[in-house]
């Protein structure tokens, strides 16, 4: 019997390996060293940045504000080299004046042959490139995370989604035991000496207060105590959807 592709997540839905995920959503939305994406725009967070939007996840957070690329990988996007989303990235960051470059959407680690193409032309720039991750896959592969040393202009941002295995399960589908990875992701970066900061969805109305505490915690054990983003959920259109799906009411 085939396996069902798992989108949003609802009462029903059956906890997933994330690795199995990544690996199934590179089939659909990799090739080679080209990635599906849906669009490339400037948008005004970190003070504007040039964005690449991509398709395809490993994770079923039920906050996620991303369109239905993330759950339909398979119905949207088209496949972009790393030579062809590069130029666009720096066509929109020239044309809006802007100093930053990003992909996001999607999870940017998938399809690490295209990342990391990217990168090698981004670093022939001056320009500053934020890496976003749930830290799935750097949490996995610590020499993932080594390959990127040789890029000087990268700042790495790891979403945190949860504080507990339990937290992690419910809110982003995932199997309970693979809570670590995105902490692991942590140690690797910290380990490999690379640019990087730490944020978290701790919105009480998603995360109690004890659960926040315990990330924290985590956190300093594993000797991160620097800057942590804390997010707020915002009621984004896909969002609203995916939390009344899975059961949660936050309005």
């Amino acid at each position: 019997m085939k396996e069902i592709y798992p989108s949003f997540l609802t009462p029903q839905s059956k906890p997933f390996d994330p690795i199995k995920l990544a690996h199934k959503t590179e089939e659909i939305a990799c090739r080679g060293k080209s990635r599906k994406y849906t669009d490339f725009y400037c948008t005004g967070v970190y003070g504007g940045i040039s964005t690449g939007y991509t398709v395809g996840c490993c994770s079923r957070c039920v906050f996620c504000w991303v369109d239905w690329s993330r759950d339909f990988p398979f119905n949207f996007g088209k496949f972009y080299s790393a030579e062809q989303a590069f130029n666009n990235l720096m066509q929109n960051a020239q044309k809006k004046k802007v100093l930053k470059l990003r992909i996001s959407g999607g999870e940017p680690t998938l399809c690490p042959e295209h990342l990391l193409s990217l990168l090698e032309l981004v670093n022939t720039t001056p320009y500053l490139f934020i890496l976003e991750t749930n830290g799935i896959l750097f949490g996995n592969d610590p020499e993932y995370v080594n390959k990127l040393k040789k890029f000087r202009n990268i700042h790495i941002r790891v979403s945190l989604k949860a504080g507990t295995p339990e937290g992690f399960e419910k809110r982003t589908g995932a199997k309970g035991v693979f809570y670590e990875l995105p902490f692991k992701a942590v140690e690797n970066l910290k380990k490999a000496g690379l640019n990087f900061h730490v944020a978290a969805m701790t919105d009480r109305r998603l995360m109690p207060p004890e659960e926040r505490n315990l990330l924290i915690q985590k956190l300093k054990s594993i000797g991160y105590d620097d800057y942590l983003e804390e997010e707020i959920c915002d009621p984004y259109p896909t969002a609203v959807i995916r939390l009344e799906k899975a059961n949660f009411k936050l309005w």
